[in-house]
């Protein structure tokens, strides 16, 4: 009896204790839907240069104490709200360095997620009301993309929901973040221009119209060699007959979708185009090369090999005009590729990107003869490859979520929000990979997968600590620490470029480790076998492992000869990565490596050889992941390419020769110009990253010299706008390749990753296929300076920017319209001048309109156009198909 009355006393308090968490978690719950529904952020850079404005960015710890002052605005449109038990979760790509309202903290996570709290002293937020949270941040805050979406907020026990006025994934963030109007300079020694209408149509008068016929039969990227004649042929109903002998049946295939994209039938009554296979015509032996001659009864083509013929076929494509009558000249090319290897690096791991917009960028790249997909399958944010045998990487690495114990999915990042339906996340299947092998085989396009390591691996270390966590719970020891990444003993302190610690670098020391890089290489290799495109090179990654704080912007506290400049921090407290791990201490006590520093360049050696025994024997990293190894001939492949990143101004022009000297490939990737997640133009609007530039737009990519780095600083600027000295000092035998890179931090959807792609890529492929004759070959000792040195021809390279943006503007965007790329259409420079508005554009061919009514009606400009003085006007640009419009801007006289 005495059992059962206890029995009965324990499941009656079981049940009190049940109810009241119940009851709690609802009244939680209710807190959130409150806060979620009634609360607005604004989202306010007040200061740029707030060490120049009294606060003392040293001592707050900011790298080279440089810090931005911000005020978050939280407006209460409902009741009053006082319960205390609540977060709000934020991404800040920005450490927040103070806050200045004593009834918030703000905390750091990880990466770029931090949550703001409420202290004791907090008295609710009134109704009707706004609390302003003034806060401190490191470095600046120039573009409004700068900030995140999807603040969410959370309770005890309760669901999180994201704030409602930061719930976009549009690139208009303005119903939560203020216009920077007057804040877009970084420091006070920043002499960019601001992209106005009226700068930009300074920026826009040397670009004259040219005549369709003085386009006619110009081919896209530039050929070596050709002579357009004075006929032209026009394809009738019948269309062309395609006689590609030599070429596969799927690259024929794709070529007639090509032309029937164009409205050109494919039937064996057609113009012949024939085609066949003759290296014993091309003296150098080049991939790619190709002869091609149009006359009035046939085209043929001879090339060297079958990318030759598919080459020679989107040349004669590229002279299609969509809005005339279907019609080729008749003309002579002789061509072959500037450079072997020409790229694009495509990151799906801090944003995924679908399938279907993978294919898009694979189809313009083949018309536009670029043939080596990089693509960047992993980083700290997202694991995107599924792997047979380690279902936790998808599972859980390939997925971002409000989960504080990380068992179930990683942290949310970049503004991903606290579920799993938005890009952050997202994976490709097995099949998935295959199929985009295929895609890019039948296009000439060599895929070469990257898995970053050791650094930007939180994904995969994350994942595989959840798979020992379970294989242990089975008691599974040995499998439970078969691809375990980290060193349970290694306790270091380091902070990665993105602000996550120690579990981003993959321990090199461990032989687990070895054996996940082997177990991933078997799997990949598996599916390009599959594919039908064996693995012939492998991307390490190797970038950027090291501990920021131990980098040149910070000094330690205790230091005597500190300086005003530099973040003062305990540097006593920081560690290089794996510092204190036991395994990497014994690897360093017994001479395996110099020191810790040199691990990252180790492990690269490590796993050539995991590469060689897979039979691949090219090897590709990024520069820095080798800086250590004495030379190329360290690693056991017989090919060691890396991908040169560093910026011109920062010494990237000379630098450069030293990865030559010492036996490596140069893929030609500097950030300056070639990365495409940098921002167009200067103006607070135009999305995208800014560390290495403030710009890269279409004619700086255009007029990069690929090949002779120094030459650049003729003809362009440094981030700041100012000129820069370059010489190179040591001898260079010139690049393998040029590669555009499409980083997506802030490019979460399909439709902003085309935005930032084009038209930019087609500059950049030009300069991959075509050398110019402005281009000046590289000469040891020669230096350059804009506005000092007068090497380049300034009128040639200005004619050849002419014709390529006319090209653009009155062909190639229309292609593009019609195969559904969402490319940025640029906003027209326009000024006022004696109540007249006269209008530019950047490709001429576009089309300008112009309200005087605020937007309720459009006008087409074509010529200037008299206003009246109290009319506000604003001006756009219309696509070529009119489905499209750019950012509108007002006239600014």
């Amino acid at each position: 009896m005495k059992k059962l009355k206890t029995a009965i006393l324990a499941t009656s308090i079981a049940s009190l204790l049940s109810v009241g968490v119940t009851q709690s978690a609802y009244a939680n719950q209710k807190t959130v839907d409150l806060m979620s529904a009634q609360l607005n952020v604004k989202y306010t850079v007040n200061d740029n240069q707030a060490n120049d404005h009294g606060i003392n960015c040293a001592a707050l710890g900011a790298d080279w104490a440089a810090c931005n002052k911000v005020t978050i605005s939280l407006t209460n449109n409902g009741s009053a709200i006082k319960d205390k038990d609540w977060a709000i979760y934020f991404s800040s790509i920005r450490m927040i360095l103070s806050v200045d309202n004593d009834q918030f903290k703000i905390t750091h996570l990880t990466g770029d997620l931090h949550k703001i709290e409420p202290t004791d002293k907090f008295t609710g937020f009134p109704a009707k009301g706004t609390i302003n949270i003034p806060i401190i941040g490191e470095y600046w805050i120039v573009s409004e993309s700068d900030i995140m979406p999807r603040w969410y907020v959370t309770s005890t026990n309760a669901k999180p929901k994201i704030i409602a006025n930061t719930n976009t994934d549009s690139d208009n963030l303005s119903v939560f973040v203020s216009p920077i109007n007057q804040q877009w300079k970084r420091t006070a020694d920043d002499h960019n221009i601001l992209m106005t209408t009226v700068n930009r149509f300074q920026y826009n008068a040397d670009i004259e119209t040219l005549s369709a016929d003085s386009l006619r039969g110009q081919i896209l990227p530039t050929p070596k060699q050709l002579s357009v004649g004075k006929e032209d042929i026009k394809f009738d109903a019948k269309g062309v007959n395609l006689v590609l002998n030599g070429l596969n049946q799927d690259s024929l295939a794709v070529l007639k979708n090509e032309f029937k994209t164009l409205n050109i039938p494919v039937t064996e009554q057609g113009f012949n185009i024939q085609a066949s296979i003759d290296p014993q015509k091309f003296e150098q032996g080049q991939a790619g090369a190709y002869q091609l001659d149009i006359t009035k009864d046939k085209a043929t083509i001879y090339a060297f090999d079958e990318s030759g013929i598919f080459y020679a076929i989107q040349s004669l494509l590229s002279t299609v005009s969509v809005d005339h009558s279907n019609s080729v000249p008749t003309l002579s090319v002789v061509d072959s590729p500037r450079f072997e290897y020409r790229g694009v690096m495509l990151d799906i791991g801090r944003n995924f990107k679908s399938k279907q917009a993978i294919l898009r960028l694979l189809d313009q790249m083949a018309k536009y003869k670029m043939n080596k997909f990089h693509f960047h399958l992993s980083d700290d944010e997202g694991w995107r490859i599924e792997i047979p045998g380690l279902p936790e990487l998808t599972e859980i690495g390939s997925k971002r979520c409000h989960d504080l114990t990380e068992e179930t999915c990683l942290l949310p990042q970049l503004g991903s929000g606290p579920e799993s339906n938005t890009t952050g996340s997202g994976y490709l299947t097995r099949q998935d990979y295959i199929e985009i092998i295929k895609y890019a085989k039948a296009r000439f396009i060599e895929v070469i997968p990257e898995i970053d390591m050791p650094a930007h691996a939180r994904a995969a270390i994350v994942s595989m600590e959840a798979r020992y966590k379970r294989l242990m719970k089975e008691g599974k020891e040995q499998q439970a620490n078969e691809f375990r990444l980290v060193d349970p003993t290694d306790t270091s302190n380091t902070t990665t470029v993105q602000f996550y610690n120690r579990m981003s670098y993959l321990n090199p020391c461990l032989d687990s480790s070895q054996r996940f890089v082997t177990k991933i290489m078997d799997e990949m290799a598996k599916m390009h076998v599959e594919a039908g495109q064996p693995l012939t090179t492998w991307h390490f990654g190797g970038d950027e492992a090291k501990n920021i704080r131990l980098g040149t912007g910070y000094q330690d506290l205790k230091s005597k000869d500190k300086v005003a400049f530099k973040g003062l921090i305990d540097q006593s407290h920081e560690d290089h990565p794996w510092a204190k791990s036991k395994a990497c201490q014994s690897f360093v006590s017994k001479g395996v490596v110099e020191n810790i520093e040199h691990l990252p360049s180790y492990f690269a050696e490590q796993v050539s050889t995991i590469i060689k025994d897979h039979g691949i024997n090219h090897m590709q990293a990024w520069q820095d992941g080798m800086k250590h190894a004495e030379s190329a001939k360290s690693f056991a492949v017989d090919k060691v390419t890396v991908n040169f990143w560093d910026t011109l101004y920062w010494g990237g022009f000379d630098s450069v020769n030293e990865w030559t000297n010492k036996g490596y490939q140069v893929i030609v990737s500097n950030p300056d110009y070639v990365y495409l997640d940098m921002p167009y133009e200067v103006n607070p609007k135009e999305s995208g990253y800014y560390w290495a530039t403030r710009y890269n737009d279409e004619r700086k990519i255009f007029s990069f010299a690929p090949n002779n780095l120094p030459q650049n600083a003729e003809t362009s600027l440094d981030r700041d706008g100012n000129p820069f000295t370059a010489k190179g000092t040591l001898n260079w035998p010139g690049a393998y390749g040029l590669s555009a890179q499409i980083w997506t931090e802030d490019i979460r959807t399909d439709d902003k990753m085309e935005y930032m792609t084009f038209p930019r890529l087609l500059a950049i492929a030009e300069r991959a296929w075509h050398q110019a004759d402005w281009e000046i070959d590289y000469q040891k000792d020669r230096e350059f300076i804009q506005g000092k040195t007068h090497y380049v021809d300034q009128q040639k390279l200005r004619q050849d920017w002419v014709r390529f943006a006319n090209l653009v503007g009155q062909r190639e965007l229309a292609k593009l319209d019609l195969t559904g790329i969402d490319y940025r259409l640029p906003i027209p420079g326009a000024k006022i001048e004696n109540n007249q508005l006269m209008a530019n554009i950047v490709f001429p061919g576009l089309i300008i309109e112009y309200s005087i009514d605020n937007g309720k009606n459009w006008h087409r400009y074509t010529d200037p156009v008299t206003i009246k003085n109290d009319d506000t006007v604003l001006v756009r640009s219309l696509s070529a198909d009119l489905k499209r419009v750019s950012r509108v801007e007002q006239v600014n006289e």
